[in-house]
């Protein structure tokens, strides 16, 4: 690629950026949310018309005008949200738009065939007949990438494809990554996660606010020389904070019982307390009721037993609202679905939780004059990258989505703040701005929440780490007595005696 420019109204994307991939190679694309990686790949794939530029596929200028142009030149992308079927099984996702006929109807027996023979062939174990609704996460990316596969891709776009994997699956996939390029495929790995790259990548190209920076080896550099390469500043990767002065209890749980949508069991008599000036990390593997859990606690999913206290008042099984006036903030795990509406305004995102109160309405009528002010007091004090509080939710990046719903979120002044992810895909930029607000809050004597599936987050920040396994606590303890080794143990279920004596 060389030289694209993409522009949209009132922001320039791609300003002349270069990109050159080789043969078999894996190629970072790194750069800050927003800083126009996805934009440049979907260029690329054919999704978007650059304004100026050129594309060459094995030295031969191409023009893609839409991505089954891409396809027939050997280019296929994962997108960061899937594009599968849910209804719909593997094989069915897999060939769909290219599927084998025979006698006029489609031979599902000839493409099951094809697809199990393709999954052996590139170590991509998957079970054809699957629906998709049925399988992980991890296991829908691969169909992804088989899906891609099938239609003969030679230069895969992965784009951000471990910000949903648990560290099992991220390390499956690079397992992946390295059978694929031996097989002579390139792939190109949008990312901003700096250990991954260090881990798996051959080069790097970093991209800065829409301009190329520069490609460098990877062997010839390192995480700090990236980060800054990336932001263009130095980055503390390690979270400064003063001890913890915990004081009073502000939530208290007493053998929460809380089921699934299937009514299966996913919390079990589970006790936990948080205090004011404190932070508490919840570890756990995906599934070990998390989810359930802080839906049981905001209002979004009725508790079958038990008692959930916010300063000494009882909210079990409160609505959603009346939770969130007791003083309760929730930065959802999934921004999408929980945290924005995306096709509203960004301003008007940012009022969701209180535009019926003064001074956003008076005798029921929104006051859009004060609700865009304090959107744009909320866009600058948090860094909130957008062309105005006018743009719509859905064409922020993901980082600029996640800090306008923490500007939301803190902006209240709760006693309680529950931070879900809250770095899930960002980057490192973006993630250190996020840990500092969450640490200015404990300083301010709030009691923060906090559930991720990132290790290093976990410890990092939590002044009490809780770990959670099969719907219960069966361990806390402080982040400087234990190592992250011993963490993974106890959340794959080990006594914590055990994991000491090893």
């Amino acid at each position: 690629m060389l030289d694209i420019r993409k522009e949209f109204p009132g922001i320039v994307a791609n300003n002349n950026i270069t990109l050159q991939v080789k043969q078999g190679e894996i190629h970072a694309l790194l750069g800050e949310n927003g800083a126009g990686k996805s934009t440049l790949m979907n260029v690329l794939f054919g999704l978007y018309q650059p304004e100026k530029g050129e594309i060459r596929v094995k030295g031969k200028k191409v023009n893609i005008t839409d991505p089954n142009v891409a396809n027939d030149l050997g280019i296929g992308m994962v997108h960061q949200h899937f594009m599968l079927v849910d209804t719909f099984t593997v094989t069915q996702n897999i060939i769909l738009g290219n599927e084998p006929r025979k006698f006029g109807m489609i031979d599902m027996k000839r493409a099951e065939k094809e697809v199990l023979e393709l999954s052996e062939r590139y170590g991509l174990k998957v079970d054809p007949q699957a629906k998709i609704s049925d399988i992980s996460v991890g296991m829908q990316q691969r169909v992804e990438i088989l899906k891609t596969l099938y239609r003969g891709a030679e230069v895969l776009i992965l784009d951000e494809p471990t910000a949903v994997l648990t560290p099992q699956e991220i390390k499956e996939l690079i397992t992946i990554m390295k059978s694929l390029i031996k097989e002579g495929i390139s792939i190109i790995l949008i990312t901003h996660k700096l250990k991954e790259i260090m881990e798996v990548c051959d080069r790097c190209t970093v991209i800065r606010k829409g301009e190329g920076i520069g490609t460098v080896n990877v062997s010839e550099t390192n995480p700090n020389e990236l980060a800054s390469l990336m932001v263009g500043r130095e980055v503390n990767f390690k979270t400064e904070k003063k001890q913890a002065e915990p004081k009073h209890a502000v939530l208290s749980i007493t053998d929460l019982r809380v089921h699934d949508a299937r009514n299966v069991p996913m919390v079990k008599g589970l006790n936990l307390e948080v205090k004011a000036g404190e932070i508490v990390g919840i570890a756990g593997v995906d599934g070990n009721g998390q989810s359930e859990l802080i839906e049981a606690i905001t209002g979004l999913r009725a508790s079958e037993a038990g008692r959930i206290m916010l300063n000494e008042k009882d909210i079990t099984n409160l609505t959603p609202r009346k939770v969130t006036q007791s003083g309760v903030s929730h930065i959802p795990q999934d921004r999408h679905k929980f945290g924005l509406v995306l096709d509203f305004p960004i301003g008007e995102n940012m009022v969701l939780q209180t535009y019926y109160q003064q001074p956003f309405a008076k005798g029921g009528v929104l006051s859009f004059k004060n609700v865009y002010q304090h959107a744009r007091t909320l866009i600058q004090e948090y860094d909130v990258r957008t062309p105005s509080e006018y743009t719509k939710a859905r064409a922020l990046s993901g980082g600029n989505q996640q800090k306008a719903i923490i500007a939301r979120e803190v902006d209240r002044s709760p006693d309680l703040i529950i931070a879900a992810q809250p770095t899930r895909g960002l980057d490192v930029g973006a993630i250190e701005f996020i840990h500092n607000k969450l640490i200015e809050e404990r300083d301010k004597g709030k009691a923060v929440l906090l559930v991720s599936f990132e290790l290093d987050e976990i410890m990092n920040l939590s002044d009490k780490i809780a770990v959670m396994f099969d719907g219960d606590i069966v361990a806390t303890v402080e982040p400087g007595e234990i190592n992250e080794q011993e963490l993974g143990l106890l959340m794959a279920g080990s006594k914590k005696e055990k994991v000491g004596g090893e």
